[in-house]
């Protein structure tokens, strides 16, 4: 359940292999063995200290050690994991479901938990207490949920800090393996949702994919590609006016602006044959047909070894090549008076001005939170910021690495939770977990 919404995401959304997963194919292979031998000394019916151990009960807390906090995710997804995988194989090799008898507490996704980097004092975000052979083979994929969720989702918070609320285009479906999509989609969403709440913003999700807003509800967007230039022999004006002609209104009309490495060359271009367009309609009164070549933006994407022609070279890289803050500066400056130069009728002089004030800047090609920062700092005037493999980082040098870990902190014995973790790890609590009825999952 998400903290922003209050709705849990449907089960079926994850296409939980449970068949699978139940009999340990995603997990460690240790944790397999001991769910097997677990279950043998139970059978044998085996005892240590007057004790059933097959059959010990134990309290497990699953907690993140990202410093200073992560954006949680991967909660809804860990509980389905637990709905439909705990339990046992019976003599008949038929799996007992037997989730029903765990008592389970979790928080919900997109909140916060914090590490300090004190092991004995950590932030929860679920707790399992039951039979432990029962559970034991799932800790795998509940970790695995958890962090690649929770990993993305801060990554998003961190660089719609840096971003001071503007939009992000979330750019990484190419970075990583389809089947991730839709978990990276939505931990993107839980990223934005968080920094909204934590800022009082109205910043909006943008995906790339279909697949990306497919547990919430987004559509993909985008722009046109190099390719689909080099499909019109390179002319980027013309290949616009085709993509205006045929898509549908709903979709924003954004030229990218790089094939020639003339940003402001081809920007200029694709402007002012698009308004020609959009005024000769609006002239005969066709409105909406007007409406499909309002131009909503340009998107410089220059490769990072390369200096765009407008911009005059001073010799360090950073200042010169790719989506640098000069290349900004001039392009802002060159759409903001493009109109001037154009042969008016002065009636159309103050339409054709806010045609061209209003085109945005959505920058796009290695941008990271230090260089959103430096380009925030500097006010370059980006509306929009796409981030692509930056989002997926998992470093220690960058502080984006993310793990959780599941520890057994407490063991039930003459029907009595007593503390028992190994050294350096101890029982902690949320005041964030709440009961969860696992039959309601």
């Amino acid at each position: 359940m998400t903290i922003f919404n209050g709705e849990r995401l449907d089960r079926k959304v994850f296409q939980l292999d449970k068949e699978r997963m139940s009999r340990g194919w995603y997990s460690d292979v240790y944790f397999r063995n001991i769910s097997r031998i677990l279950k043998k000394l139970s059978e044998e019916g085996y005892s240590y200290k007057g004790h059933d151990i097959g059959s010990i009960e134990v309290e497990m807390q699953i907690f993140p050690r990202r410093k200073p906090f992560c954006i949680v995710g991967g909660v809804d997804e860990a509980l389905s994991i637990l709905k439909t995988s705990a339990g046992y194989i019976d003599k008949d090799e038929n799996f007992v479901n037997t989730s029903s008898e765990l008592e389970v507490e979790a928080c919900h996704d997109g909140e916060k938990a914090r590490y300090s980097g004190d092991p004995h004092r950590v932030e929860p975000v679920l707790k399992i207490r039951g039979r432990y052979r029962d559970f034991s083979i799932l800790e795998t994929p509940i970790l695995g949920s958890l962090t690649e969720a929770s990993r993305i989702a801060t990554n998003v918070y961190l660089v719609m800090k840096a971003a001071r609320g503007k939009d992000i285009l979330f750019f990484p479906a190419r970075f990583a393996h389809y089947k991730l999509q839709a978990l990276h989609g939505y931990a993107y969403s839980l990223g934005v949702n968080a920094y909204n709440n934590d800022f009082g913003a109205n910043t909006q999700r943008f995906v790339s994919t279909d697949e990306q807003g497919a547990w919430w509800g987004g559509k993909g967007g985008g722009t046109i590609s190099h390719s689909y230039i080099a499909s019109f022999l390179g002319d980027t004006a013309e290949s616009m006016i085709q993509f205006c002609r045929h898509m549908p209104l709903d979709v924003n009309r954004i030229a990218l602006v790089d094939f020639d490495n003339d940003c402001i060359g081809t920007s200029l271009n694709v402007l002012k044959v698009m308004f020609n367009k959009y005024i000769s309609l609006k002239k005969k009164g066709n409105h909406k047909a007007a409406e499909r070549y309002k131009l909503f933006g340009v998107r410089p994407d220059t490769s990072s070894n390369l200096r765009d022609e407008s911009v005059e070279p001073l010799g360090n890289k950073e200042l010169d090549t790719g989506v640098n803050a000069r290349l900004i500066y001039k392009l802002r400056r060159a759409l903001d008076d493009a109109y001037k130069d154009w042969d008016l009728d002065p009636t159309d002089v103050r339409t054709a001005q806010n045609y061209c004030k209003n085109v945005k800047i959505i920058a796009t090609g290695g941008f990271s939170p230090e260089k959103i920062n430096k380009f925030e700092r500097s006010q370059v005037p980006v509306d929009i910021y796409g981030v692509g493999s930056w989002l997926l980082s998992n470093s220690s040098a960058d502080g984006t690495k993310n793990d959780f870990t599941g520890d057994v902190v407490r063991v039930k014995i003459d029907d009595e939770w007593k503390h028992l973790a190994k050294v350096g790890r101890s029982a902690s609590d949320n005041p964030s977990l709440k009961k969860i009825d696992l039959s309601k999952i």
